[in-house]
């Protein structure tokens, strides 16, 4: 089926377009989820049996992206639901994910998406400036992302919150004051999206006529860093940083903060960050790093190593397979 495909533990099922109200600035959903066809419920319900020959049985999350899954046409949703729920009833997978608008969630759609055995729900926040919002037609509010985020958690599903940094309008301190709102929600998971300006879209038209100017791409690295140190020291984990890589994607880009591998930019910042306080000017150095951080540690095409080379730091990064994640030990030598 096309649109439907396995990444990170999901077999994520994608619903273009379907849903939203409103064509917000910055959204061309057939560049975003590389189809344009909507999955009938038979589609869906055939590449679930093809994905769980392939998984262990619980080993992944069936996930609705793509449109606002609680807003589509009420039967077309329960007829998804239906698709995928015996495979979560059956224990082939943990549960269903789906993402949505934070104006399309009341007591009545978590009914039916509890009665179908959806887990996880992630909301399209955003921006907690109600000025950025409006002005990228996003057609809800700061409030309503508060009172969504409530009535999620309160009936126990696990929140997920997206956010995007960049947006019309929307400056660092802005999107700074967002991330600590959102963390004041206290999701489970959040994703980060630098923004990405697509042909096809208001945002692409502001872009073009000069009047919307983005960040330097720097400038997104270095706040994006700032933000995954921020969500993480809440405990809140972080599952999405940069838009995934598609060729559909990368053929429709227009400018914005667009990199494969951005994550692991923004992850050797913050190893920069970590090992520029532990040096001295004119030292050497072992920093050991965990087995699968070395290159995050060199920086991307070893930009770190040359900042400290200019900087009269010499550094080398040594694998310890006793250490995760970003920890680190600096020694001097």
């Amino acid at each position: 089926m096309g649109g439907a495909k396995h990444r990170h533990s999901n077999i994520a099922v994608f619903i273009p377009h379907m849903g939203c109200p409103n064509a917000c600035s910055f959204c061309n959903q057939r560049a975003i989820s590389d189809t344009a066809a909507a999955p009938s419920a038979d589609e869906v319900r055939l590449t679930l049996e093809a994905a769980c020959e392939r998984l262990p049985d619980g080993d992944a999350e069936i996930a609705f992206f793509g449109g606002s899954f609680t807003a589509v046409d009420r039967s077309y949703m329960i007829s998804l639901l239906e698709a995928a729920y015996p495979f979560v009833k059956s224990g082939q997978v943990r549960g269903i994910r789906c993402s949505t608008r934070p104006d399309a969630v009341d007591g009545e759609i978590l009914d039916i998406l509890e009665s179908y055995g959806v887990t996880s729900i992630e909301l399209g926040a955003q921006s907690m400036d109600d000025g950025v919002l409006a002005a990228n037609r996003r057609g809800h509010t700061s409030a309503q992302v508060e009172e969504a985020s409530a009535i999620i958690k309160e009936r126990g599903f696990e929140l997920g919150l997206q956010m995007m940094i960049g947006l019309y309008r929307s400056t660092p301190e802005k999107d700074i004051d967002t991330a600590r709102r959102l963390i004041a929600l206290e999701p489970k998971t959040a994703r980060l999206y630098p923004t990405v300006i697509l042909k096809n879209t208001r945002l692409g038209e502001l872009f073009q006529s000069g009047e919307y100017v983005p960040y330097s791409f720097d400038t997104a690295a270095e706040m994006c860093a700032d933000m995954l140190e921020m969500f993480e020291a809440a405990g809140i984990r972080v599952i999405k940083l940069g838009l995934h890589a598609s060729e559909t994607v990368e053929a429709d880009v227009l400018g914005g903060f667009y990199h494969p591998a951005f994550r692991e930019i923004c992850e050797g910042i913050l190893f920069r960050r970590e090992i520029e306080r532990r040096t001295e000017k004119g030292g050497s150095y072992a920093v050991y790093v965990a087995l699968n951080a070395v290159s995050k540690a060199m920086g991307q095409k070893k930009c770190n190593a040359e900042y400290f080379a200019a900087n009269g730091i010499d550094i080398r990064i040594c694998p310890d397979e006793s250490l995760k994640n970003r920890e680190i030990i600096v020694k001097r030598i």
